[in-house]
């Protein structure tokens, strides 16, 4: 097709093949990432069954799987566990997500994988890690962010309990980019030693990173850290939100006193400067600020106060992302080719160091598979390769 790029990427990372047995989550966030920096991914999915179907995202979910090829194993099966510890001889990086124990049971763990590559880096994520008293807990993204603090310091929803977040902040920042650095380090040691690494990523554990300046401040200074103790948890009206006169929202993160005071100036409040941090003023700035932005719209707002050097930001729905001036001018958004949905648009990889190019990302069908083509590239002879297929065990 004239105009259409191939879905794989160049970049750092090129040359790097990366085994994913993961679907979602955490894992999937950090192939994500690795595939748009060039690494090569490999999707490692379920033999198709009539008794039971695997758990697909849909076919926008991490960018469409842009850049990304797909085997099919039976992994509980002695041929498909030798079928997949062939693939991993021959990769660089193996990212697993199973609970911890199973991929031990399954034959395929770090143990069975680096016997056959020693250069493996093995990245297993998991909610809590491999081990301690809550390995074994189910979890999904809301779960690690109330166990590592997140949900407790983001303060009230209209409940009164903590709120929902409006984005997996664990799945994508705790634990999938958690995953990608600790991948790339590993292979950058093994460009020194040769020898591979084993990988333990907790996503509750990411989060406490995320939250590393309340618990350190908990550690080093004891006492309650909650909601509205500080600064940036909503103690002053300086960091805070209101509502314009069209019901939308406005950020304000005026925290330095040069910023206060070029804000209070353009509201028409040049004196509340002065109580920016006095605790006693703050309910009365609140009100101030409060009725000044109701007197106009959000935008109207914008337009006044990004000029003035103030610290502000609209509160935008995700429809107002897409299409903002900003994001427009940094070209964020791209067009990609689907073998089933066609055209389509998704964002762009956002990485540092990366390219954003004007051509058309041809997405693959993740339903289809490479595994014959891709076994054959691990040395995998094709009589093998054959008889697998017959028994049913690659697909």
């Amino acid at each position: 097709m004239p105009g259409v790029a191939s879905s794989a990427l160049t970049g750092p990372l090129c040359g790097i093949t990366v085994l994913d047995l993961s679907t979602v989550g955490p894992a999937s966030r950090c192939t994500r990432l690795l595939a748009d920096y060039g690494a090569r991914v490999v999707k490692v999915g379920p033999v198709p069954s009539a008794d039971a179907a695997p758990i697909e995202p849909p076919f926008f979910a991490y960018s469409g799987h842009r850049g990304m090829r797909r085997v099919e194993l039976d992994l509980k099966d002695d041929d498909g566990r030798a079928a997949f510890l062939a693939l991993a001889a021959a990769a660089d990086v193996l990212v697993e997500s199973f609970r911890p124990g199973v991929v031990d049971r399954l034959g395929i763990g770090y143990e069975a994988a680096s016997a056959r590559n020693p250069g493996i880096v093995y990245c297993s994520t998991s909610g809590y890690g491999q081990d301690g008293p809550a390995a074994q807990w189910a979890g999904h993204d809301l779960d690690y962010l109330a166990v590592g603090g997140y949900l407790a310091m983001s303060g009230p929803g209209r409940d009164g309990g903590p709120p929902l977040p409006g984005a997996t902040v664990a799945d994508a920042a705790a634990g999938g980019m958690q995953a990608a650095l600790a991948i790339t380090a590993a292979l950058a040691g093994r460009a020194a030693t040769g020898r591979g690494a084993y990988l333990d990523v907790s996503v509750a554990e990411g989060v406490l990173w995320l939250m590393s300046l309340a618990i350190d401040e908990q550690l080093a200074l004891g006492g309650d850290v909650r909601p509205g103790h500080d600064v940036l948890s909503g103690r002053y009206a300086c960091y805070a939100t209101y509502r314009c006169g069209d019901d939308k929202w406005i950020a304000v993160g005026a925290i330095e006193a040069k910023f206060f005071a070029n804000l209070c100036a353009a509201l028409g409040r040049p004196e509340l400067a002065v109580g920016q941090y006095d605790d006693g003023a703050q309910a009365d700035i609140r009100t101030a600020f409060a009725d000044a932005f109701a007197m106009r719209t959000r935008d109207e707002w914008v337009e006044v106060l990004t000029d003035a050097d103030t610290c502000v930001a609209p509160v935008l729905e995700v429809a107002e992302v897409v299409a903002h001036p900003q994001f427009k001018a940094r070209r964020v958004v791209g067009a990609a080719s689907h073998p089933k949905e066609g055209a389509v648009r998704q964002l762009a990889p956002l990485l540092a160091g990366m390219a954003r190019g004007d051509g058309v990302v041809a997405l693959p069908d993740m339903g289809e598979s490479d595994t014959e083509h891709l076994l054959k590239e691990a040395g995998v002879d094709g009589e093998t390769i054959a008889a697998w297929v017959a028994r049913g065990v690659v697909a």
